[in-house]
């Protein structure tokens, strides 16, 4: 099913590029979502930048982070692969690759969630922006000290409690795989 998707991604085309992906389902931060898709990091070799399209194994790295935890996973691997998956996370917000999600790519987060939802302007979007981006920096701050963003043990130590294992999925929109001929 995924070489279905890939290839329908795809436009039954080896490689997936960014122009491509069209119908990821309304999802407000879907554009972080594509662009993880092309991000060196998620490929499993931590190299910086983007890639202008993609293979079958590296959307298969990409998708594996979406995957649900089987029943029989051991609680040492459950924890690798939350940590794995955080990491995903925090590269789609540290949009730079400094290695900390500093105050303006928080900020920009927050603000494409609240101005996507249709029902907000955009300067009552900054608003909201800034205020959120002030109370998590206030609640970090006081936890670990001060820095000039969020680090990834400090990301790691914000969503600790955080369920994601059910709630960090990717749905397709207008993808019915059952029918489509796919040559291997």
């Amino acid at each position: 099913n995924l070489y279905k998707r890939f290839k329908y991604l795809a436009k039954d085309e080896d490689t997936l590029s960014f122009e491509t992906i069209s119908d990821l389902a309304e999802n407000p931060i879907k554009n972080q979502i594509i662009n993880a898709f092309f991000d060196k990091r998620n490929f499993g070799n931590y190299e910086k930048g983007t890639v202008s399209e993609i293979s079958f194994e590296q959307f298969l790295t990409v998708m594996s982070f979406f995957r649900p935890l089987g029943q029989d996973v051991k609680q040492e691997d459950k924890e690798k692969i939350r940590r794995e998956k955080l990491h995903f996370l925090f590269n789609m917000h540290d949009k730079d690759g400094s290695g900390t999600i500093t105050l303006d790519e928080y900020r920009r987060v927050v603000e494409e969630l609240v101005s996507s939802s249709g029902t907000t302007e955009s300067e009552t979007a900054k608003v909201i922006a800034d205020a959120a981006m002030l109370e998590v920096m206030n609640v970090t701050m006081e936890e670990m000290g001060a820095h000039d963003g969020i680090n990834f043990e400090d990301f790691f130590k914000i969503l600790k409690g955080f369920e994601l294992e059910s709630r960090m999925h990717v749905r397709f929109l207008n993808m019915d795989t059952t029918t489509m001929n796919c040559r291997k």
